[in-house]
């Protein structure tokens, strides 16, 4: 026999009504709550150094842009930010802390490579995203490439040391070889994981480029004495010294001045790319060239002239390099989670992968699973390739690409240029 059915009184509907209401209420009340949640990501930068500390500050301004416009999908970005003291068990600490207490969706860390290279594996089992800032080792992205299931989530916001080193070496020829008719260098870098790829490069696209690398001189980044070292490269005369230097800066560019060594400096200082290097060598910076992302003044997109002016206004000085790189990958970032629709990590790294943004420094891509240097920075014209900048009179200038140049290269008078030399 079919079941009576109750008929529905009005206090039996205003009860479902109310029920149903309720259930409604809650669930928007649960969909706002999690729409204001704050989406945290973590940023470990190295405070006291003069290369990183813009790193944090550039983080938290692109934050503040981007919360200022309405965040992501109304979710404000929360930047907290982790000093690993240029160490790399700090820094592992911190990543740890971030991921397991403070829960953050993604961390920025490091200009550092063995720094880098120690957070990355943590990326893998902790199933985090992190992007790099600064850090060049090519064995960060070769990680990706070769366990792409288990590294995938690692991707370098800065161009690692090979394609540095071509950059560099275009530079060279455009600025050097041809107008100043060089044609020999000796490479000096620093002992360290970034380097390694670096002078590999040098030593074959230099020749390419018209430099014959007469010497390659590593030193241990404790070095306070360079007397020996330029007492050996003059020996040898070359028109130019190629430097790889990121740790030190400052000591080998006050002594390479105050001994007159009549030999050029160019290629990577990265300490000279921040405005306090003039004042931090007082004045010895005269004349060195260094690559770096970007510099003050130079339109290498719409974003770049105003990002800079902004932070010198907010404080007080230029952003290194990797403060261009670190405030274009918050963006990255939020753009990112905006088209994952999601803070989920795959869906973050899937969403990663398709990125196409115009930044500070150009046009930011990052190469496929099967290249490569899988997840790391896509470089070349059009792309991103970095500018070189010369310090003349207390300033940056660039230097290179011709395109964006401010000014030629002068060198200081007690260097001697290949004509001179021959005289």
């Amino acid at each position: 026999m079919p079941r009576p059915s109750h008929p529905q009184t009005p206090t039996r509907m205003l009860h479902r009504l109310l029920l149903a209401g309720a259930a409604a209420t809650t669930l928007a009340l649960g969909a706002s709550a999690w729409a204001a949640e704050p989406i945290k990501i973590g940023v470990i930068g190295e405070e006291s150094s003069v290369a990183g500390a813009s790193l944090t500050k550039a983080a938290q301004m692109a934050a503040d842009e981007i919360n200022a416009k309405g965040g992501v999908d109304g979710r404000k970005l929360e930047i907290i930010t982790y000093d690993d003291h240029s160490s790399a068990a700090d820094a592992v600490r911190a990543f740890q802390r971030a991921v397991n207490q403070d829960k953050v969706s993604a961390v920025v860390a490091t200009y550092i490579s063995e720094v880098a290279l120690a957070i990355e594996p943590w990326s893998a089992r902790l199933h985090m995203p992190l992007i790099t800032a600064g850090a060049a080792s090519t064995d960060i992205p070769k990680h990706v490439h070769d366990d792409y299931a288990h590294y995938k989530y690692t991707f370098m916001g800065w161009l690692n040391s090979a394609f540095i080193a071509q950059s560099i070496c275009d530079a060279e020829q455009d600025m050097l070889v041809g107008p100043f008719h060089m044609k020999t260098a000796v490479v000096m870098s620093e002992d360290a994981a970034w380097t390694t790829p670096l002078d590999e490069a040098y030593l074959k696209c230099l020749p390419k480029a018209g430099l014959k690398v007469l010497d390659h001189i590593r030193f241990n980044p404790d070095t306070t004495d360079f007397t020996p070292i330029f007492n050996k490269i003059e020996g040898e005369h070359p028109d130019v010294i190629i430097t790889g230097i990121s740790h030190v800066g400052v000591q080998p560019t006050v002594q390479w001045h105050d001994q007159q060594v009549p030999i050029p400096m160019a290629g990577q200082s990265s300490q000279a790319t921040t405005s306090s290097f003039w004042k931090d060598t007082n004045g010895a910076a005269e004349g060195v060239i260094t690559a770096s992302a970007a510099a003050p003044g130079v339109a290498t997109t719409p974003k770049t002239v105003p990002f800079t002016n902004d932070y010198i206004k907010r404080f007080g000085d230029t952003p290194a390099y990797d403060g261009y790189t670190a405030y274009d990958m918050i963006y990255v970032l939020a753009e990112a989670i905006k088209r994952a629709g999601s803070t989920d990590p795959d869906r973050m790294v899937e969403a990663l992968e398709k990125t196409d943004y115009v930044g500070t420094i150009g046009r930011i891509k990052f190469y496929g699973k099967d290249e490569l240097y899988t997840h790391g920075l896509e470089y070349g014209r059009g792309l991103v390739t970095g500018v070189d900048i010369q310090w003349q009179s207390g300033k940056q200038v660039a230097v290179w690409p011709k395109e964006l140049a401010q000014g030629k290269v002068i060198f200081p008078t007690f260097v001697k240029l290949p004509q001179q030399a021959a005289k």
